[in-house]
């Protein structure tokens, strides 16, 4: 496969560009689709109600790019980040000529821990992010062992609400998806609206990432959808 990288594929990751900011992001195939688990700590309700199968990723030869692309991570990951750079560098070399900055999100339907594959350390200069369900590595990244060009976002689900007042009272941000329109704060703590772009190491330390139910998720009723 000689791209990896999605790149002004989706609304979302568009939207940043009227922040000067031209984002290349992986999909892969989410939690066991593949036939083996990129999300280890995903939730009954996130599994159910993933976004895998949105906007594009609705039509049946996307889905099987990501199932391709995920099987190929698997089967030779030093061939797989071999190219997952040079895309990174195509990606800062099209961000250079469009007079933007490149960012980079590795886990669009994922959470693996990109952090120990070394490209954040090839491309200091490139801000790296991503959503995670993992408090280890949440942890790790709060304690400052991540590399500093890597952000992450905790996410909420019916099963770690704990964890996230835990990890908002240490600082870090926590992505929390509600019903209909966002609140101005959670559990004491302001709430930013994170549908307005997916540049989220632009955000503020110690918020919430607001979010509003898409997809499946609006139908949901085991509290991964906060109302």
């Amino acid at each position: 496969m000689k791209s990896l990288l999605s790149v002004s594929s989706d609304a979302k990751t568009r939207k940043g560009e009227s922040r000067g900011y031209l984002t290349g992001i992986l999909y892969l195939a989410p939690s066991t689709v593949s036939g083996r688990n990129v999300c280890p700590f995903a939730s009954p309700a996130c599994s159910a109600e993933c976004l895998y199968s949105a906007g594009r990723g609705a039509f049946s030869n996307v889905q099987k790019s990501r199932v391709e692309k995920t099987k190929a991570y698997f089967a030779n990951k030093s061939a797989f980040l071999s190219t997952l750079g040079d895309n990174i560098a195509s990606l800062i070399a099209k961000s250079t000529k469009s007079e933007m900055r490149p960012a980079v999100r590795l886990n669009g339907t994922s959470d693996i821990a990109w952090e120990k594959s070394g490209l954040m350390e090839r491309f200091p200069s490139v801000p790296f992010y991503d959503y995670t369900k993992n408090p280890l590595r949440f942890a790790q990244f709060l304690n400052g062992k991540l590399p500093s060009n890597y952000r992450l976002t905790f996410s909420r689900s019916e099963t770690n609400e704990a964890q996230c007042l835990e990890f908002l009272a240490r600082g870090g941000n926590v992505s929390v998806v509600f019903r209909k329109s966002l609140p101005a704060t959670w559990n004491g703590y302001p709430v930013v609206n994170g549908d307005e772009t997916d540049l989220r190491f632009l955000d503020p330390q110690g918020v919430v990432v607001g979010l509003v139910a898409k997809g499946k998720a609006k139908a949901d009723v085991s509290g991964f959808v906060v109302d």
